[in-house]
């Protein structure tokens, strides 16, 4: 009987000569009449290989193109016992899984010791350009080799590369097969309806998931564990702060609204409130949103009672009393490093021409942005303001007050921001203020939002 073969083919595998007794013992296996071979989605190449070699079935591995690589670190790593465990953790699990480390704990750290140990191709997926540069400067720092970058108008493939989620998403059918390690970083994007294709379109056995937050509002962190690896090791905020991390505290500022910016709130509340009753719109279910925009398209009434929702949403987010606040807490932190956060560009830009503040937006060019970064971390600007660029990843250790101006009720945001602020510094506190506007759903939002043990001794 001829061996089994196995083939990467553009994003999935193939399976010649596969006996009739081993096809029910795989999943997802579809006949390929075109090439006479079965098919199945590249990440089954580690269950399948896997399986082959350990009932002894010969086979020929065709589909792996990389093979163990020296991988060393040219400066030396000492893990904090919680890296260590974390470490421990994914080895036993077969070098797969997700590790959840606040923001400032070292997940970059971690992953360098994992590719020291795994010794195999590595190619680390990040969100933005921003992170791409940050984790390929320490690459080459930690390893002293050349790594590779792709995006951002980069396209260098090398050993050790790091690409955004963008860019590995176009190319993952043609290099899918040379790389034996995966990192994905700020890895709660992956279950996405495309950068899961990221991982699918890959035969990488071993792979290493890093977040803050790894719980996804549609519930679809479960497919993140079935195609990374299960969930191996998790450690809290609230567990490092005072060591690792900076002490902290959050305090909730409520805003009075003008009588006028009141007024206008509850007009525009009340089309909004009597529109979703009449058409018996609950949002406490999970199609509640998508039900509202559906029937709000539908009718004069229901574009108006939209229009009405956005209207009083801009009121109670971006109020004149809340520039006010803004300024007294700008003047009390006047020696402090500030980061300010806004749901949408238009009151980052408002803030900005209101007080003469740096803005930095997804419209801020990569340049630009890096002197903005830079002259922040520098101490030339003590205060930027932003909408939600800096929400994860970027590095920004020097800063220390975070003021959330208006937010989205989304927990991972709002832990987020408050990573942002919590690296350690001698002698640091770090303090997160919340504007909230008095008298409005703003307040439900906020309470949403703090649905996170970050937060318990506040709630």
């Amino acid at each position: 009987m001829a061996p089994i073969e196995l083939f990467f083919d553009r994003g999935t595998l193939l399976l010649k000569n596969l006996p009739t007794t081993l096809r029910k013992t795989f999943s997802q296996l579809k006949w390929d009449e075109r090439v006479l071979s079965y098919r199945a989605p590249a990440n089954n190449y580690y269950d399948i290989a896997l399986y082959l070699h350990k009932e002894g079935i010969p086979f020929l591995d065709n589909a792996k193109q990389f093979e163990p690589t020296r991988l060393h670190l040219s400066q030396r790593i000492t893990p904090r016992n919680y890296q260590q465990e974390a470490l421990d953790h994914w080895i036993q699990s077969g070098k797969r899984g997700v590790v959840t480390l606040p923001t400032g704990a070292g997940k970059t750290m971690l992953a360098m010791l994992c590719i020291s140990k795994t010794s195999r191709p590595t190619l680390v997926h990040v969100p933005t350009i921003d992170l791409m540069q940050q984790w390929h400067g320490l690459l080459e720092q930690f390893f002293g080799i050349r790594v590779g970058r792709v995006g951002g108008g980069y396209k260098e493939w090398e050993q050790l590369s790091v690409s955004t989620y963008d860019s590995a998403l176009l190319q993952v059918e043609y290099y899918g097969n040379q790389y034996g390690l995966l990192i994905f970083d700020e890895c709660h994007h992956l279950p996405g309806d495309q950068f899961q294709y990221a991982a699918l379109a890959s035969i990488a056995p071993f792979r290493l998931g890093l977040t803050a937050t790894p719980e996804r509002s549609d519930g679809k962190e479960t497919l993140l564990y079935e195609i990374c690896g299960p969930l191996v090791y998790q450690v809290h905020i609230d567990e490092l702060e005072g060591r690792t991390l900076a002490p902290y505290r959050v305090q909730t500022i409520e805003i009075e609204l003008t009588p006028s910016e009141l007024e206008e709130y509850q007009k525009f509340r009340n089309i909004f409130l009597n529109f979703i009753r009449r058409e018996r719109i609950r949002f406490d279910e999970p199609n509640g949103w998508q039900n509202f925009l559906f029937k709000s398209s539908r009718s004069i009434d229901g574009r108006e009672a939209f229009q009405a929702y956005l209207a009083q949403k801009k009121l109670s987010q971006a109020s004149g009393t809340k520039l006010q606040k803004i300024w007294q807490l700008l003047a009390q932190h006047i020696e402090d490093r500030v980061i300010l956060f806004t749901q949408d560009n238009e009151m980052a830009y408002k803030i900005g021409r209101e007080f003469l503040l740096p803005v930095l937006t997804h419209h801020t060019k990569s340049t630009e942005r890096d002197q903005l970064l830079n002259k922040f971390r520098g101490g030339v600007y003590p205060t930027l303001v932003t909408s939600k660029v800096l929400n994860e990843g970027v590095d920004v250790p020097e800063a220390n007050v975070a003021i959330v101006v208006s937010g989205s009720g989304s927990t991972r945001e709002h832990v987020q921001r408050l990573g942002r602020i919590l690296r350690a510094r001698p002698n640091k506190e770090a303090i997160l203020y919340e504007l909230v506007s008095k008298g409005t759903a703003e307040l439900y939002v906020n309470q949403r939002r703090r649905q996170h043990r970050a937060y318990d001794r506040y709630r």
